[in-house]
């Protein structure tokens, strides 16, 4: 990962293309955004889950992968919705539920959430702070970041 100043390039495979510039957030483990993510204010807040009251607002979230539950798609159209919402969502993995969300908001309210894959990178390619931007295309450019994304509030 792109540390002491110096930056990486990926390239991603965009499931819903978009444009998107911020620090990170990387989960470590994936997340059902029905019943783990509070669409009003943007917190993960599925107690069983290691970033428990980290905000999603406003950074790029990074994680393995979404956890179920169809019904997350609405959950992330309502955070799109009430600007709660990532402003990109990068996974490990292809999610349609999050893809169909992100869509539907797209349709609905005219924000785009855009969606990528990752390439698999050994030892993680990016970390919670490092500043991310992704373009329509697919590329991913990530800078080593002081930024304290996703922190819980005191």
């Amino acid at each position: 990962m792109p540390r002491s100043g110096r930056t990486a390039e990926l390239a991603a495979r965009p499931l819903l293309a978009g444009e998107a510039a911020a620090p990170a957030l990387v989960l470590e483990a994936p997340l059902s955004l029905w019943g783990g993510l509070d669409p009003h204010t943007g917190r993960v807040s599925d107690h069983h889950h290691p970033q428990v009251g980290a905000t999603v607002t406003g950074q790029i979230l990074v994680m393995p992968a979404g956890r179920g539950s169809s019904s997350s798609s609405s959950v992330l159209a309502e955070a799109v919705r009430l600007g709660t919402a990532p402003l990109a969502i990068l996974l490990a993995e292809p999610d349609e539920i999050l893809v169909l969300g992100a869509l539907v908001a797209e349709e609905l309210y005219g924000r785009t959430c855009p969606i990528l894959v990752l390439p698999r990178a050994p030892g993680g390619a990016i970390a919670t702070g490092d500043l991310v931007d992704v373009s329509a295309a697919g590329t991913v450019t990530v800078a080593a970041g002081t930024a304290r994304a996703g922190d819980p509030a005191p």
